[in-house]
């Protein structure tokens, strides 16, 4: 009697898991990036042209290796709701794909001109202010990716985490992209990095404490 007791406390409190339909997350999580950018072009937030677009090729960088990343964490982040998926060898894939992401700005950039010369591209008071609204722009696709992942049942509550929060911020920055004034490769990498680094140390201590594992 004392084994079915101990059983039954330890069960008493789960509920059972949906069916996981990967298409259908990720049509869900599309439905909240489309509205989010269509309302920041609604309300004249976003304002990029395609004449800009064409004068400055980085802005090519920019959305192609922002949309890449959040496009492959956030499906990781959805495959690693299902109990039988492990994660980990997707953010080695993930951080290979940062880096060289990264490694091609740092090269369109190029050399940084010392001292006085990375402070002044920096542009400090300009940067916190975009990290800042970077982190604005990743909280509907972070609260969508972990109410989903709520529904499923994730076992590994250190890296679905981290895949959701690099999932949002690559598509917070990709977002930003239409409304940032600033095309410094340099300036992207460290500003954005930084926002985004926020977002993945948000989501790794604050998500666990909402899973249902």
């Amino acid at each position: 009697m004392r084994y079915d007791t101990l059983i039954d406390r330890l069960t008493e409190d789960l509920r059972p898991v949906r069916h996981r339909r990967f298409w259908v997350d990720m049509v869900i999580m599309a439905l909240i990036s489309a509205v989010e950018l269509g309302l920041l072009f609604a309300v004249g937030i976003a304002h990029l042209s395609m004449h800009r677009m064409a004068t400055q090729p980085t802005l090519w960088w920019r959305l192609a290796s922002l949309g890449l990343i959040s496009l492959v964490s956030g499906a990781l982040a959805i495959r690693s709701f299902d109990p039988a998926y492990s994660p980990r060898g997707a953010l080695r894939w993930l951080a290979l794909i940062v880096a060289i992401c990264v490694a091609f700005g740092l090269l369109m950039g190029g050399a940084p001109g010392g001292l006085a010369g990375i402070a002044r591209r920096l542009d400090w008071t300009s940067g916190v202010q975009c990290a800042y609204k970077i982190v604005l722009l990743s909280v509907p696709p972070l609260i969508g990716l972990a109410l989903l992942g709520r529904r499923g049942a994730p076992t590994d509550l250190r890296r679905t985490p981290l895949l959701i929060g690099l999932a949002a911020a690559a598509w917070g920055a990709f977002a930003f992209v239409f409304a940032c004034p600033f095309n410094d490769p340099l300036y992207i990498i460290v500003w954005y990095g930084a926002g985004c680094a926020l977002v993945m140390a948000l989501a790794r201590f604050i998500l666990p404490r909402f899973a249902r594992w």
